[in-house]
């Protein structure tokens, strides 16, 4: 399904899924940002083989998905990276 059609488009569809973890991301919950780089990774392969395939317009718009998912992979392994030692600290001083 291209996400560019004449007289119409499903491109608002595709973000639908990322509804599901936006409460907990807003919310700073660490497992929210441990399960997300999952989802992030499904937009990047998509929006990768898009940017192969794709030409013009579309194409464009793969890039921007692959790097837009490339960012919120990222950002999630470093919020959980972070998380993870000011837990090791409260475990460690028993608070």
């Amino acid at each position: 399904m291209a996400p560019l059609r004449p007289g119409g488009s499903w491109l608002a569809l595709k973000a639908i899924p990322l509804l599901a973890p936006l409460f907990g991301v807003l919310r700073g919950r660490r497992y929210t940002h441990q399960w997300l780089p999952l989802l992030a990774l499904a937009y990047f392969t998509e929006g990768l083989v898009r940017a192969v395939t794709e030409h013009g317009h579309s194409a464009w718009l793969a890039v921007a998905e692959t790097t837009l998912a490339s960012i919120l992979f990222v950002s999630a392994v470093l919020f959980v990276r972070a998380t993870a030692k000011v837990s090791r600290r409260s475990t460690a001083t028993g608070t």
